[in-house]
């Protein structure tokens, strides 16, 4: 949160005549009574003194000798936004304060010719983005989420620049189940060149397909991804997964292969296009045990055709193995083939490697 500064300059009001500016004079008794106060520990009092205050500028924005001068514009600005940062109890009554805050603000600025009291309109807005952001911790905090995501949306839509707010706006949406908005902001983030913008869209990418079911719109992001960190293998890999699930495969294939082509040197593609045929023997393992095992004909079919699977992926597994020699996954799924295949030999070997390898960790 922005530093809060709750202080005016000082406003000459000797253009007035007494009887003229008695409602400004009062405001700003109560602004600089407020100033001198410990804001910590008199917090009823500060909001009692600046209520007050803000009393006396109903009435000089109504008369006609004050209403187009712009100090009860200013302190109107500076007593509402100090009200609606500090008043943690109503909810109702910082939100109500911190729109006479923002029509005070237009108005000061508007009649603020030679910009003598800018520095009162900076801050006064600054309470507001803060009084604006306490309301969203608040509500988050409380496990508000729906409101704290329209509370995280409002300080967006002040300021479309504000990486961490949309951040929080989407973290918000995603615990209020609200995942397209969640979606939504995360990739904002992205689009502003945020940090964590990788980690952002992983987490956009499992929501698509995890909350929303919508393997279309997770590709669509994968491809997003790609676009600002080609050939990365987090989304690679699960850009296959998805083409896996959705009957894809030689098009996952294609990619792979594309990317072998480019960088024949890297384990993880190799591994990648090893699942791409194992991960089809295990929906035909999944298929063949839906099989009454009288059908020895149907059976022995997809036997045969999930070995053939098998004995495609195992190339692509060693060679990464021989890129890679301490990843683990590589050496996982080779245990597992080799256990399928009876090869005891092999599967005693990468165990012991594997082993080996985890003893380290």
């Amino acid at each position: 949160m922005k530093k809060l500064i709750l202080s005016v300059g000082v406003m000459s009001l000797s253009v007035f005549a007494y009887a003229q500016k008695s409602e400004v004079a009062e405001a700003k008794k109560s602004w600089d009574l407020f100033q001198a106060m410990n804001q910590a520990q008199n917090l009823q009092k500060n909001l009692d003194n600046l209520n007050k205050g803000l009393a006396h500028t109903d009435l000089a924005i109504a008369n006609e000798k004050t209403k187009n001068t712009v100090e009860p514009w200013s302190y109107r600005a500076s007593m509402a936004s100090a009200i609606a940062l500090l008043d943690t109890i109503s909810e109702a009554n910082s939100t109500a304060k911190q729109k006479i805050a923002e029509e005070a603000i237009l108005k000061a600025k508007e009649l603020d010719k030679k910009g003598d009291h800018k520095d009162a309109i900076a801050n006064a807005k600054i309470n507001i983005a803060n009084a604006i952001q306490s309301r969203g911790i608040r509500a988050y905090n409380k496990k508000d989420y729906a409101t704290a995501f329209k509370v995280f949306t409002e300080i967006t839509e002040k300021n479309p620049t504000d990486t961490s707010m949309y951040l929080n706006a989407g973290v918000a949406a995603k615990q209020a189940q609200n995942y397209a908005g969640a979606v939504k902001n995360f990739k904002k983030v992205v689009e502003l060149n945020g940090p964590d913008s990788k980690n952002l869209l992983l987490e956009s990418i499992n929501i698509e397909l995890v909350n929303l079911k919508d393997t279309t719109a997770g590709l669509a992001t994968i491809e997003q991804a790609l676009k600002k960190y080609p050939d990365d293998p987090d989304f690679v890999g699960t850009q296959t997964d998805i083409y896996i699930v959705r009957g894809e495969i030689e098009k996952s294939q294609e990619s792979l292969n594309k990317l072998i082509a480019k960088d024949p040197n890297k384990a993880i593609y190799h591994f990648l296009l090893g699942e791409t045929y194992y991960k089809q023997a295990l929906n035909v393992q999944n298929e063949r045990q839906k099989v009454d095992a009288k059908k020895v004909k149907e059976y022995n079919a997809l036997t045969a055709k999930m070995t053939g699977l098998i004995d495609k992926s195992l190339p692509f597994y060693k060679k990464a193995q021989e890129l890679d020699p301490k990843a683990t996954h590589t050496l996982e799924a080779l245990k597992q083939i080799y256990a399928f295949k009876n090869d005891t030999k092999s599967y005693e070997e990468t165990k012991k490697l594997l082993d080996a390898l985890q003893q380290k960790q």
